[in-house]
């Protein structure tokens, strides 16, 4: 068991195509010289990341490291910071300690702004969709495309098309549907359609199969696996370890804030992560011996 403590989406006609971008720009528009990170290569880096409220310290000293072209597991019990570490990741909550790592360069992410040039989405548990708009109209929401000083429909109808389609979806009726009329699963797929939409380079995705049936979840997963297929690193904040089990490359596991164990999934079982999620440490091997 081991311890460890630039891409975009640019929408064509025919597919969706992983391109440089840079990370300075609103749009995220490459930096001269810069080149996506290759499958496996660090994208982000935290080390050393503190968080405090008031008397609570959140985070102590939390490393982490989140690989292009895979999913990383964050795992830890209620309390034990996961949420604060993903809104720290993407500018909600400023870190009081310790630094982050983009490509390699250290960069200070202050605001959700920040973390969007970068290339960094959130898919939030309540997802952030309107339920009285369409597809269409969800996924361009704040930023609808215009022409002629008139809603460019078709050229936002051709994206959410063809982003839905480059993930694979094929359950939703018509991207002109109201997304109230949608499956849990759907929505899902929605709100992860328009994270990649937007020049993501890392999707983090809270709790994205809380709720969902067996067959809802597997669609969620394979979207998951697309994500990670076409380059996208993942984030994935899940309860459910059999999940994890099933999609992670890598897991993270959190305790009462502090890192306490990350590594290849396949050095751990369920009852390990158990244990390090409980007592923050295991005094078990894999085999159970």
């Amino acid at each position: 068991m081991r311890r460890v403590v630039g891409v975009g989406v640019h929408v064509g006609r025919d597919r969706l195509v992983v391109v440089p971008v840079p990370a300075t720009a609103s749009r995220g528009e490459s930096l001269p010289g810069e080149s996506p990170p290759s499958p496996g290569s660090r994208l982000l880096e935290l080390r050393g990341v503190s968080k405090r409220f008031g008397p609570v310290l959140a985070l102590r000293g939390v490393d982490l490291d989140v690989p292009a072209g895979k999913v990383t597991a964050l795992a830890g019990d209620n309390g034990a910071g996961k949420s604060v570490l993903i809104k720290t990741i993407a500018g909600i909550h400023a870190p009081d300690g310790g630094q982050i790592y983009w490509q390699g360069r250290p960069v200070h992410i202050r605001t959700p702004r920040d973390a969007a040039a970068l290339g960094i989405q959130t898919v939030y548990q309540d997802l952030a969709l309107a339920d009285n708009l369409d597809i269409v109209q969800n996924m361009f929401l704040g930023r609808e495309r215009a022409r002629a000083g008139l809603l460019d429909d078709d050229s936002m109808e051709m994206s959410a098309t063809e982003a839905l389609a480059g993930l694979s979806v094929t359950t939703v009726r018509s991207i002109r549907q109201p997304v109230a009329s949608l499956s849990g699963g759907q929505r899902q797929a929605v709100a992860i359609a328009r994270a990649v939409l937007w020049n993501s380079r890392l999707v983090i995705m809270d709790e994205p199969t809380a709720a969902l049936g067996v067959a809802q979840t597997e669609m969620v997963l394979d979207l998951v696996r697309n994500l990670a297929g076409r380059g996208y690193a993942v984030l994935l904040i899940s309860h459910n370890l059999h999940d994890v089990f099933v999609v992670a490359d890598r897991i993270a596991i959190l305790h009462l804030g502090r890192m306490v164990a990350t590594g290849e999934i396949g050095d751990f079982d369920p009852q390990t992560v158990v244990d390090y999620m409980t007592f923050g440490r295991v005094d078990r091997h894999p085999d159970g011996h």
